[in-house]
């Protein structure tokens, strides 16, 4: 596999970890945040953790929350965000490291109907805008069709590639 050139089966582990760290974003179903952390702390948390100055973590992880629509929730915890609200601090933890592309598991299944669209919007304004590359895993089916391309996929083997029209 290939991302900005860089094939990744010839990096080294420690390569492919640090490539993963430094260009890769993850979204999760379930938002994995912190409970005890407000939301700027969860999304500063992998520049911390990648050795990011304090006072640059902050700075970049305000931006990324600003990006997703949450400046004013920046110091509210999880707890205190609706989940539509977790999502998009679980999409701007994985947008702060200025990644080349997002793998989103799931990333609208435990929303409702209206959060689940406004997330998916989201994502295509950042693609668009951005050039972030978005690979998402799902089986909300509203959600891939606004995909730029669907591959389906039966007992691990891929069965039908798919660029939708419009």
């Amino acid at each position: 596999m290939f991302i900005e050139g860089v094939s990744l089966s010839s990096l080294s582990d420690t390569e492919r970890t640090r490539y993963r760290a430094r260009r890769m974003g993850f979204v999760f179903q379930f938002y994995n945040l912190l409970t005890v952390l407000s939301a700027v702390e969860n999304v500063e948390l992998p520049l911390l953790l990648a050795g990011v100055s304090g006072k640059e973590a902050r700075q970049r992880a305000k931006e990324a929350l600003a990006l997703v629509g949450l400046a004013e929730r920046a110091d509210h915890t999880p707890g205190e965000l609706s989940g539509g609200e977790r999502q998009r601090v679980t999409i701007a933890r994985a947008l702060v490291n200025r990644p080349a592309i997002v793998w989103a598991d799931e990333p609208t299944g435990d929303l409702d109907s209206t959060n689940a669209e406004e997330i998916i919007n989201l994502m295509r304004r950042l693609n668009k805008e951005q050039g972030i590359t978005f690979a998402l895993v799902t089986h909300d089916i509203s959600a891939g069709r606004k995909a730029d391309r669907i591959v389906r996929m039966m007992d691990g083997e891929i069965v039908e590639e798919v660029i939708p029209s419009g």
